[in-house]
């Protein structure tokens, strides 16, 4: 298949447009586009962090759809019968995928048990037994459940309650499954009563399973090489494999090679998408140039490499960053306005006073936020549709630049609105220039 040429901006546009980003929260209201969003994207990583007021699926899912509830991704995660269309399991890391593509996904449970049954399973056969023996007999349990179990091990991060380590390990085997959570609580159940049994007796050939995860992976980034980071490439095969089976892809019609101005990588398109690529050789309309908060781990920024070399933009998600080496902050979301990514906030929920603290907002030394005329009703548009998905019902501002400048002008335009829309009930939260409370 020949390869194709194309522009940076042509490659920028078709990358915002292809993740559903322009214009942002633009899917209808309606949980059925949560099935969108995963379908076109393959796959949203799961982390249990909510430090500023979601989870990183949720911001994924809040940046695509209009008034996104997360009670949504959570009917088809945790729904009975039908409704369960989603299943968390290891992909390259902790995921949520199309539950009908769990044949291709198993390999992650082969793969962990070859690992854990010999050791740790083996070593705490007797506790994995009465945990099993008991969700078989009671329903979904969590680790509340086993409390009695008294000592602890070690486990992936640290040391941890043996019992909730061995139903971690049951977890990523296979054996159990994820019934439901509770905040960052889990209940597990036996996998039969969360999977099909038509669907949990296929299994696919492991060059199959293999050709499946990397092709999830061009699904959600939609400009991937060969190459990348470990935490892009995992569960993929040697460097190798990855280009066999690359090239396997491009001889069977299903990806097309792409080579981008600026970047000396030949990357690869789906081949559904050629007519995406083709329409965005038309930058974005101004209707389309929409404000979004983008999640640390939104598959937009899964490529690291290509978000700096072609959007310009180093990002580096630095909760795991000691304080007195970080950059920005804690938890920091980067802002996408158009088809560039033109700054960082860090905003930091407080659930007790409905409160919602911009903790910090820095912009990429060449863009001028209070200079775009445009870039203001857009943030705006943005803040109070991410007030309202959170419950905030009061925001406030860093009092150092450009936090005040930001908050101040943001007052002022909502000060004009209200006046405007005097007859009009509003219900966006308050915005409030000042130090977070």
């Amino acid at each position: 298949m020949p390869t194709r040429l194309v522009s940076a901006e042509q490659a920028r546009c078709f990358l915002v447009r292809r993740q559903l980003l322009a214009p942002a929260r633009a899917l209808p209201p309606v949980p059925g586009s949560v099935l969108t969003v995963v379908d076109r994207l393959g796959s949203l990583q799961f982390d249990p962090l909510e430090v500023p007021g979601a989870r990183n699926h949720d911001l994924v899912l809040h940046a695509r759809i209009e008034r996104y509830q997360r009670e949504w991704c959570e009917r088809w995660l945790y729904g009975d019968g039908d409704d369960r269309r989603l299943i968390e399991i290891y992909n390259k890391s902790l995921n949520i995928v199309p539950l009908a593509e769990l044949p291709a996904y198993r390999i992650a449970w082969d793969r962990a048990a070859a690992h854990y049954r010999e050791r740790l399973l083996s070593e705490h056969a007797e506790l994995a037994r009465r945990i099993v023996d008991e969700i078989a007999a009671s329903g979904p349990l969590s680790t509340a459940a086993f409390r009695d179990v008294r000592h602890r091990i070690e486990w992936w991060w640290a040391e941890t309650p043996a019992a909730r380590a061995v139903m971690e390990a049951l977890f990523v085997t296979g054996r159990l499954g994820l019934a439901r959570r509770d905040g960052n609580r889990r209940h597990y159940d036996l996998i039969e009563r969360i999977v099909p049994p038509e669907l949990l007796a296929t299994r696919l050939p492991e060059a199959d399973a293999l050709r499946h995860t990397l092709m999830s992976r061009h699904r959600a980034v939609g400009l991937l090489g060969v190459g990348g980071g470990s935490e892009l490439t995992t569960g993929t095969g040697s460097a190798a494999d990855r280009r066999r089976m690359t090239a396997e892809l491009v001889e069977a019609g299903r990806l097309t090679p792409v080579e981008v101005e600026g970047l000396r990588e030949v990357r690869y398109v789906l081949t559904d998408e050629l007519a995406l690529l083709d329409a965005s050789a038309a930058s974005i309309a101004p209707s389309e140039a929409s404000v979004a908060f983008i999640g640390p781990l939104d598959p937009l920024m899964w490529d690291r490499r290509l978000v700096h070399r072609l959007l310009g933009f180093q990002y580096t998600w630095e909760v795991y960053t000691p304080l007195a080496r970080r950059r920005h902050g804690y938890y920091v979301l980067p802002i996408l306005f158009g088809d560039r990514l033109v700054g960082r906030f860090e905003p930091r929920f407080d659930r007790r006073t409905a409160s919602l603290a911009i903790l910090g907002i820095w912009f990429e030394p060449a863009y001028a936020p209070m200079e775009d005329e445009a870039f203001l009703p857009a943030l705006a548009q943005a803040l109070d549709a991410y007030a309202t998905f959170v419950g905030a019902r009061r925001v406030t501002w860093p009092r150092t630049r450009p936090g005040r400048d930001l908050g101040g002008a943001l007052r002022r335009a909502r000060s004009t609105h209200r006046r405007s829309q005097s007859r009009k009930s509003t219900t966006s939260g308050a915005w409030s220039e000042g130090a977070p409370g």
